[in-house]
């Protein structure tokens, strides 16, 4: 087994692992967005993946999500651990509340979501129902559930274009689709996961309600930051949680 975690750069921190060190690739599909942190957790080879680059450089519609994905097959990735921040189209998702996503809506326009361009040998279709890996699911409750983490055990996210943040006729828009939580990313990263064959299972992190709640001012990036940052020790214990129950 090997695992894959995609997260933002403050989740690239060498003490997750042991023995850590670089390891820059290169795929058909271009450079990842920064060289891969390898090392063990647990005595399990674990592969990080800083998403925006490791100083956050990248903005969301540029990522090289096809790269990225083909990165962590080439390294042989058996599973992909993926972490979000998003914001909240719920009242009861609070801010700093863990959210196991098991369903996505991709309202994006201008990225790359198959590594197909052509078909060669006829058509490659894959079925998505349910995206998010159950058994990854699973061990991410159980780890939350151990670790006395607020959770919530399902939710859809809806992932926008971006780099802007919704009107607020788009939040309220996204709540009447069943959309839960809002970010910019976890589509298009999951999709081609499962065109890979690979496992793939997200914790989202609220930092946010959005533009919806009225009686709040809108998201601001400088407020997303501020959460993310005092919650990023407790993704990290989640991530080094999650990892035993996938070996059981």
């Amino acid at each position: 087994m090997k695992i894959g975690i995609i997260g933002g750069s403050g989740l690239n921190n060498p003490d997750m692992l042991k023995n850590a060190r670089d390891l820059a690739v290169e795929t058909p599909y271009g450079a990842p967005s920064a060289p891969l942190k390898v090392g063990t957790i647990g005595g399990v080879e674990v592969a990080i993946l800083a998403r925006h680059g490791r100083e956050h450089t990248i903005p969301p519609t540029h990522v090289n999500n096809r790269a990225n994905i083909a990165a962590l097959r080439d390294f042989g990735c058996t599973h992909i651990l993926a972490t979000t921040a998003c914001g909240s189209l719920r009242q009861e998702i609070e801010r700093g509340d863990f959210v196991v996503l098991d369903q996505f809506i991709d309202f994006t326009r201008l990225r790359k979501v198959s590594f197909d361009d052509e078909f060669p040998e006829g058509g490659q279709h894959t079925p998505m129902p349910d995206p998010f890996n159950e058994d990854i699911r699973k061990a991410m409750i159980k780890a939350a559930q151990q670790l006395g983490i607020k959770h919530h055990t399902s939710g859809t996210v809806i992932t926008i274009e971006g780099n802007r943040f919704s009107t607020r006729a788009e939040s309220h828009m996204f709540r009447a689709w069943g959309a839960d939580v809002i970010n910019m990313s976890i589509a298009p990263e999951c999709i081609l996961a499962n065109e890979a064959g690979i496992p793939y299972g997200v914790v989202a992190m609220s930092t946010d309600y959005d533009c919806w709640k009225e009686d709040e001012a809108p998201v601001s990036w400088d407020e997303i930051l501020e959460v993310f940052r005092a919650n990023v020790g407790t993704v990290t214990e989640l991530l080094i949680h999650t990892i035993p129950q996938l070996k059981i």
